[in-house]
């Protein structure tokens, strides 16, 4: 049952002013440590550091690792170097790595000074890989197995080296210069006779992901064949490290948002709603709204082209907004469905043109039965309940651009997702409003066009 933060704030906050320290520690240790470190983030500035240093040396660390990098820097500044040692000690590699990429330079030094040697190399190592790569969210904190170890020698080296790891699960086989070679489990392990060898148990067939992998094919990786846990090698197949489900997550959801940020024109941030100042948010949005303003302007110069038309037939006015939201609600619904389905690995490049042929006969039905709707509505009330002087040619006129406008939204929003992946930009970038801008004018373009050779204007 999901707990009531802020009820248990008032109590802490009630305890902390008492000095019930006691009974604070109490709290907290029958607490799980994500609650823990959502309670934090709603806590001052004063008394996260007495509140952290109240918890159990063992979930502190974990604690730690949940929490929002402005509290994580607000903390570190409180510990001393003995305290933050601790909890470097504590913490999983790609946890400090995270870390270590939201922290400001002075911190960082601090951090790296507080290290093993043996962790500084492996940390360096790590950041060095491309922001949003597979080799950036792997941790080095696994211990593999050989070919010719007994599943007796197995199990030693598990009880060995797994306090230490963050999942000894999923256990790989490599060689003497660390190439990948098989793949086991401790479940296949377990079942298996005390003098076996470990190579005659593994999966040679290992799928992997390397360094250089953007994380959001990795993480789609793990969606289809339900990995806990996914090994990533160089380019010559030596086992770098390995990636975690909790981690795939992580990417997911800010891969997710990012999409969906990019959508609604505005730029992507790592900082959540609450935590991102005014000006922040105003910096993200206001770039995009300059863009789609100046872009809307070829509307207004489409319409005042087409000025003398307008005032032949001043009917054509009223029809303006319906075909402009049509055209863009349908390039929308073609823009984020193939922007998902190329982040899902659905479709690729290669299959624009069943794309397109798709999109064509949704359109022409999408467009005949809106066509048909609005010519009956025009008849029925538009002419005879409301009275409206529209004539049946300029009603057609109104159809016929529908259908039209519904098909070039919809090549219009297929299309440029996928030409945008393959020059390299983010599909999500050619979706939402710009599409709708673009149709905007399409529409408008198609509509006078229409209007003056059937109506002779």
């Amino acid at each position: 049952m999901e707990l009531d933060i802020m009820e248990i704030k008032e109590q802490l906050t009630t305890l902390l002013e008492g000095r019930r320290y006691n009974d604070v520690r109490q709290m907290l240790s029958d607490m799980n440590v994500v609650d823990i470190a959502a309670l934090l983030e709603e806590m001052t500035d004063e008394q996260v550091p007495v509140l952290y240093r109240l918890l159990p040396k063992e979930p502190a660390a974990e604690v730690f690792s949940y929490m929002e990098s402005d509290t994580q820097e607000s903390l570190l500044r409180s510990f001393t170097d003995r305290e933050l040692a601790a909890v470097l000690d504590r913490l999983y590699l790609d946890d400090v790595v995270v870390m270590l990429e939201e922290m400001p330079a002075n911190v960082v030094k601090r951090l790296l000074r507080l290290v093993s040697p043996e962790d500084r190399r492996s940390l360096n190592q790590i950041l060095q890989y491309p922001e949003e790569s597979a080799g950036s969210v792997l941790t080095t904190e696994f211990v593999d197995l050989k070919a010719t170890m007994t599943v007796a020698e197995a199990f030693d080296n598990i009880r060995r080296t797994g306090p230490d790891k963050e999942t000894i699960y999923t256990r790989y086989v490599t060689d003497a210069n660390r190439r990948l070679e098989g793949v086991i489990t401790v479940k296949e392990l377990l079942l298996a006779r005390a003098d076996q060898q470990v190579g005659e148990l593994m999966e040679t067939h290992v799928i992997s992901a390397v360094t250089t992998d953007d994380q959001e094919s990795v993480a789609r990786l793990f969606v289809k064949y339900d990995f806990t846990a996914l090994p990533v090698v160089d380019k010559e197949n030596r086992l770098v490290g390995i990636i975690t489900v909790d981690d795939v997550v992580d990417i997911l959801q800010q891969e997710t948002t990012e999409d969906m940020e990019i959508l609604a024109a505005i730029t992507p941030t790592d900082k959540s709603y609450l935590k991102t100042g005014v000006w922040a948010t105003f910096c993200k949005r206001i770039p995009w709204l300059l863009l789609l303003m100046v872009s809307a302007t070829f509307t207004g110069w489409i319409i005042t082209s087409f000025e003398k038309a307008l005032a032949a037939s001043v009917m054509l006015t009223a029809f303006i907004p319906m075909l402009m939201d049509t055209g863009g609600n349908s390039g929308s619904q073609a823009s984020v469905t193939i922007t998902r389905s190329l982040a899902l690995g659905d479709i690729a490049f290669r299959d624009t043109l069943r794309v397109i042929w798709k999109e064509i006969r949704v359109a022409v039905l999408c467009g005949v039965v809106l066509a048909v709707a609005n010519f009956l509505k025009i008849l029925l009330i538009d002419r005879l309940l409301m009275g409206s002087p529209v004539t049946l040619l300029e009603a057609a006129v109104v159809c016929i651009t529908l259908v039209i406008t519904v098909l070039c939204a919809k090549l219009v929003g297929c299309t440029l997702p996928l030409l945008a992946q393959k020059i390299g930009f983010d599909p999500a970038v050619m979706a939402g409003p710009f599409i709708t801008t673009i149709v905007d004018a399409i529409s408008l373009l198609v509509y006078f066009r229409v209007a003056t050779g059937v109506l002779s204007l």
